[in-house]
């Protein structure tokens, strides 16, 4: 009976956490992404640049973003990134500048707005599988 009670206790206790909120306000304290939350590769979904329609990634492209030990790389169509990054709270910096080479791909285009947003500072959401990163740039969508 004890060992009964004593599991009802310990559960009720445990079913009141969150699990992994993505937000300061979503587990009632505060969040602070690390870049472990953020490691590991994405690819692009979508993006909007400020001002402009949601535009999705053109099938026939690959355009992805990885972070690893304090550094970026993104492939953009037929073209690769890469630079340093730094996430504060909420803000993920890239940059300060990032080193792309520079062929001349069927989707240049959208690399150019693509590359323009991903620099600097952008705001992070993490939510699952879900990364967003807001700008006055824009916005670009990611998933795993």
């Amino acid at each position: 009976m004890r060992a009964f009670i004593l599991l009802a206790v310990l559960a009720a206790g445990c079913s009141g956490s969150a699990t992994n909120p993505t937000s300061p306000s979503a587990g009632g304290g505060s969040l602070t992404l690390t870049a472990d939350r953020v490691a590991g590769t994405w690819t692009l979904v979508s993006m909007r640049p400020a001002g402009q329609a949601e535009q999705i990634r053109p099938a026939e492209a690959t355009y992805t973003l990885s972070f690893a030990d304090g550094r970026l790389s993104t492939r953009a169509d037929c073209n690769n990134c890469s630079g340093t990054f730094s996430l504060s709270g909420q803000t993920l910096t890239a940059g300060p500048a990032l080193a792309c080479t520079r062929a001349a791909c069927p989707t240049m285009a959208f690399e150019t707005a693509y590359t323009s947003i991903l620099g600097g500072e952008s705001t992070v959401a993490l939510a699952g599988d879900t990364l967003v990163l807001t700008s006055s740039r824009g916005v670009l969508r990611f998933t795993r």
